[in-house]
Order: C-alpha cells, then structure tokens, then sequence
C-alpha cells in the first residue's frame, strides 16, 4: 500500500511541474487551451475550457502508476478526454509514448508545430521524479490493489490555472482566487464499498519567490482504511471563536446564505476551485465547504474527501443529509455512476455537498440549512 501512496505521490509532483512549465510563456500557454464542448462540458460555465497541461498531467499519471502497478491501469479514471484538436483541425490522441522523441513528435502535432515547446513538455513528461516522504514510506497497511480505483482532477480550478493571476492577497489566509487554487488531486477509493481510502492533494502554486518569479509548491496526503488513518497533516485545533466559518461557491444560492447567515455572520468565505475550498476545510482555514448544486464531480472530491477522513472529518451528501436527518451520515461515493445520466453528469455529486472536520459542525450546518431551503 505504501508503495502506491508513493507512486501516487510522484506523479502528483511531475504533474505539478507539468502545470508550472505550462504557465511560464504567455505566448506558449495560449496554444494549450480549448474549450469544452458537448457531454464534456461542465453545465456550471458558459465557457468551460480544458488544457493541453490538463490532459498531459491525467495520462502522466495513469502512464507512471498503471507502469509500477500494471493491475490497476483500467482502474484508473480522470476528467478529461485525451483528445486534443489543434488549429488545423486535426484531432490527436494525447498519451505518454515510449520515448521522449516519439512524446515530443506527438506533442508538436497539438503545438501546430512548435518544436520548441513539444520537446520542453516531453522532457518534463520523461523526467524521472521520485518523491520521498518517510511518513508515508513507514506506512504499513495492506490495500489490495485489486480493490482500489483512482480518480485524477488533473488541474482543479482550470479557469483560474488560465487567468494565471499570482498577485491575489488572501483573506484570513484563504485567497479566493489565483493561481493558488488550481490543484491536482489524484483519490483512490474502494471500488467494492465506494468509500474514498487515499487521497494526494498537489498545490503546484503554493508560494512564489520574489526573486526568481518561480513557483514552489506544496503536497498533502491522507488514508482512511478500516479504522486506521495517516496523513501529512496534523488535525487543526478548534477554532477560538463561537461563530462558524465556511466556504462557498460565489455561485451559491442566495437561500443557502441567508439560511448560514445568523450561524456563520461575517465568517462566510468566497473561492474558487471545488479542490481548493476542500483543501480551506483540510487546512483548518474554515470549519466547513458547503456546495448545493450539482456541479462537483467524483474526481473533485474523492482526494481530499480520503485526507478529511484520515483527519477525523468528511463530506456528506447534503439533499440527502437534509432528507434524512435521523438517519446515518450520508458520505459520498465513487464507484457508481448515476444510471440514466449520459456524459459527465453521470459522476457528479448530485445532492450537493458538505466538508467538514467536526461532526458537531455538520450538524449545526444542517439545523441551519433544514426547512427546506434547498427546495
């Protein structure tokens, strides 16, 4: 098992160079971006766009972990097709080829040409990354891989990852949009129970260094497993004020913010990037994530939902939460699709959402959020 944490952990950290290498050259990013369309597209947005970076990253880490662990290869799931068109018009299989120069040859095709740029993403794709972490090394617990099924976000966020804004100040050391929330979040889940068991969450974005301009990231991980939990965080301390924090989408429903407004008053937080607002709760930067639409997917809660676990917290079906009050938690899961459902909508999460750390927490949420405001 530890040996998949850390292949997991690797190629989280090539991907996060991938997203970097991408955003250096305006000029060069410009011919990576193309917009969504169809069964793809995300209902959320008028303009839902996908990235070169996007694709490349979700075949890095299905080519690097299906290579050390072959079985788990068909078990591997992601947001994005591997399809790109370039300005031409032709349409190219994106995929990690067996050396570099053939990476690169495929590559140049999408870049309409560019060389340059095809031969700087293929060495970046090729570089061998072995990240180190003794808390995960000294792991010892038995996962079989046969039961293990992963979901990648490979960019979160991906329209603040194109806006490519470095300059946005946090609030209360939560910044509600920038370059800092585009993350790439790779989940494994049991694929017999549903349940999320390990989750890497890469913030290729975290910090920038004044004098070089370059970007440093950071990463975090979590396993929840049969009553055994590790993770590279320690669990936040309670907060010292009374009132509750959260997080939303500043697409919420204004209903859902009234209902919030007399438990939470001014500790109601605005960001971008579903990834990200997880990540403010895992962080112990708010209380809780709330989200009642239906516009987060499997692969945008299944890693850090497997780090809030491994902490002692989660995320729970909110319609589902609200419908039942009595009965037990209603965690999300990620092994079914929703039948009757075509294109991406069959693995979003359908009931809403809400992340948290403290249980005592959720229920106060949801003694606010019942009555029906979510009719």
């Amino acid at each position: 098992m530890a040996g998949v944490l850390r292949a997991l952990l690797s190629a989280s950290e090539k991907a996060a160079n991938i997203a970097r290498v991408c955003r250096q050259e305006e000029a060069l990013f410009q011919l990576l971006i193309q917009e969504k369309t169809g069964a793809d597209k995300n209902k959320k947005f008028i303009q839902d766009f996908k990235t070169l970076a996007d694709v490349i990253i979700q075949e890095v880490v299905r080519h690097d972990v299906g290579k050390q662990f072959p079985e788990l290869l068909h078990a591997i799931h992601g947001e994005e097709s591997n399809t790109f068109e370039n300005k031409l018009g032709g349409r190219v299989e994106v995929q990690v080829c067996s050396t570099e120069t053939d990476t690169a040859a495929l590559l140049c095709s999408v870049l309409d040409g560019n060389k340059e740029a095809a031969g700087l993403l293929a060495q970046t794709i090729h570089q061998e990354i072995e990240l180190r972490d003794p808390a995960a090394e000294r792991l010892e617990l038995a996962i079989p891989t046969s039961s293990m099924g992963i979901w990648i976000d490979p960019i979160d966020s991906t329209s603040q990852y194109i806006k490519g804004r470095g300059d946005v100040e946090p609030e209360k050391g939560l910044y509600p949009s920038g370059l800092q929330s585009a993350l790439v979040l790779i989940g494994v889940y049991d694929r017999g129970s549903g349940e999320p068991i390990m989750g890497v969450i890469n913030q290729p974005f975290n910090q920038c260094d004044p004098g070089s301009l370059r970007w440093q990231g950071q990463y975090h991980w979590g396993v929840s497993y049969q009553g055994l939990s590790a993770s590279s965080l320690a669990r936040p301390a309670p907060p010292p004020h009374k009132e509750l924090s959260v997080v939303l989408s500043s697409s919420e429903t204004e209903t859902v913010k009234q209902a919030l407004m007399p438990l939470c008053g001014r500790r109601m937080y605005h960001a971008s990037g579903a990834g990200y607002k997880f990540l403010c709760v895992i962080l112990g930067l708010v209380d809780a994530y709330v989200f009642s639409e239906n516009t987060t997917f499997k692969w945008d809660s299944c890693a850090p939902h497997a780090i809030l676990c491994s902490l002692g917290g989660g995320v729970a079906d909110l319609a589902s939460s609200l419908s039942h009050p009595h009965g037990g938690l209603p965690e999300l899961q990620y092994h079914q699709p929703r039948y009757g459902v075509q294109g991406v909508e069959r693995w979003a999460n359908h009931g809403g959402l809400v992340a948290f750390l403290s249980e005592q927490s959720l229920k106060e949420i949801l003694s606010a959020l019942s009555g029906n405001v979510l009719q």
